[in-house]
């Protein structure tokens, strides 16, 4: 397959059959993510890949809304970044998600990219504080976002490159 047609292809899926997804497959997408490109490649990342359906329940509840289909994922891998390391974590981590989200819809799995950074959790308190009161990372480390991945429940249609989008596209000047 070409890769514009795998882009065409590729959709954030948020609905789930509550399959377990296989270690084989969370390794592979976590070595995409590890080789994602990074500035002056420092990678920054660190990654919590979590399977536990009580785990995934509780962080369905991150956000005040925009997390819900946690509870139905196979897995999800919280993506984190180490400020102390570069101030361009937000772009690295965001490159480590985007390689990951690529190679689970190259797997046949669905995911879809669940912001947290400067979002507020289902209890008020930032996202960043609830998931860290729950896997305890370190101060150090900021949260960019969470990768939800399962098996799909359901299969979307392909996109097209749309005139509006095309409008979008500007040469030499605006």
């Amino acid at each position: 397959m070409e890769f514009l047609d795998f882009l065409k292809q590729r959709r954030s899926y948020r609905k789930y059959t509550g399959e377990p997804v296989k270690k084989e497959l969370l390794d592979q997408i976590v070595e995409a993510g590890l080789l994602a490109p990074s500035g002056r490649n420092i990678k920054p990342e660190e990654l919590i890949v979590v399977t536990d359906p009580e785990l995934l329940t509780q962080l369905s509840q991150c956000r005040k809304a925009g997390s819900q289909m946690l509870e139905g994922a196979g897995a999800c891998i919280i993506v984190l970044g180490d400020e102390d390391k570069t101030d361009v974590w937000v772009e690295d981590c965001s490159n480590v998600i985007l390689t990951m989200h690529y190679m689970a819809s190259s797997l046949g799995l669905g995911s879809c990219w669940i912001q947290g950074r400067n979002r507020i959790s289902s209890t008020e308190e930032s996202t960043e504080d609830y998931i860290r009161n729950m896997v305890d990372f370190p101060k150090n480390l900021r949260l960019e976002a969470l990768l939800s991945i399962g098996h799909i429940d359901q299969t979307l249609p392909s996109k097209e490159v749309t005139e509006e989008l095309l409008n979008k596209v500007h040469t030499l000047k605006y």
